[in-house]
């Protein structure tokens, strides 16, 4: 039986500051990756995405089409507060199942592991639910098992393999060369796509 990941456990992570998943920035991966994309009007989804380090990289870059996605309403609250440029109706309060949209790349950055397990069909269901047809969901997966009831909850090759393939063509899954030292050897850079529906 997991834990009740409501809005009130993440609520109270983030009031005790119990927020280890959070790097202070824009985590070197998707910095990288994000360097590497020319069309800034692309619809982008940071699904869990907290403090929204990335979401503030990628539009301070130039993409118009950033949106930010939360189930806790003070991390949502707190990223208004320090970017007050960014557009309000792009910061959603919301549970991702419950989200409606559509995007050309998704990021994901320590949401999977926030996840319970029993979920992580339903996470993959629902990222290809929002991606248009050839949208990307990018980014990276914790390469370890903590051996403890989570959040965060880990894996392997061989699961992620198995969920993501399971509604999305998987594209690559391998060892994270450029990770943050924190994370150095214990992450996979990934990306998957929506498979094509014929």
């Amino acid at each position: 039986m997991y834990p009740l990941l409501d809005e009130n456990y993440w609520l109270s992570r983030y009031q005790q500051n119990e927020i280890g998943w959070d790097a202070g920035e824009a985590t070197l991966p998707l910095k990288q990756y994000l360097d590497q994309l020319l069309d800034y009007r692309v619809e982008i989804l940071i699904p869990g995405g907290g403090n929204a380090h990335e979401a503030a990289y990628a539009f301070d870059k130039g993409f118009e089409n950033v949106h930010v996605l939360d189930i806790a309403k003070a991390p949502i609250l707190q990223f208004r507060e320090r970017h007050p440029e960014f557009p309000k109706a792009h910061l959603h309060h919301q549970n991702f199942f419950d989200h409606h949209g559509e995007y050309d790349l998704i990021l994901e950055q320590t949401f999977f592991c926030a996840l319970a397990p029993n979920l992580r069909n339903d996470y993959v269901n629902k990222m290809a639910q929002l991606l248009k047809p050839q949208g990307k969901l990018v980014g990276v997966l914790f390469d370890v098992d903590f051996g403890k009831e989570g959040p965060p909850f880990g894996g392997n090759k061989d699961l992620y393999e198995a969920v993501l393939s399971e509604g999305l063509e998987l594209l690559m899954l391998e060892p994270c060369y450029n990770s943050i030292a924190a994370r150095a050897g214990r992450e996979f850079f990934f990306m998957a796509q929506r498979k094509d529906v014929t």
